[in-house]
């Protein structure tokens, strides 16, 4: 292998590693955002497990509720 072709094939796995590197970046900065988002909706579903909770305590959807689903709208 001549000194030519062996830079040529430096310089190619310098490139391949330059992208590798810039695109395991981009994978990391995709897995943060999705991490963040993740943290955010599990923090909303607590929220609204809890505001569904202390409605259905306080007279919202729970067995009454529920009767007054069952109940014939007005129009009938």
């Amino acid at each position: 292998m001549s000194a030519g072709e062996l830079d040529t094939r430096v310089a190619r796995l310098e490139e391949r590693l330059a992208w590798f590197e810039r695109h395991v970046a981009e994978q990391d900065k995709a897995m943060m955002e999705l991490s963040d988002l993740v943290e955010r909706m599990r923090r909303e579903v607590l929220a609204l497990r809890e505001r569904s909770a202390g409605s259905a305590g306080a007279g919202g959807v729970g067995d009454a509720g529920a009767a007054e689903l069952d109940e014939r709208p007005p129009h009938y």
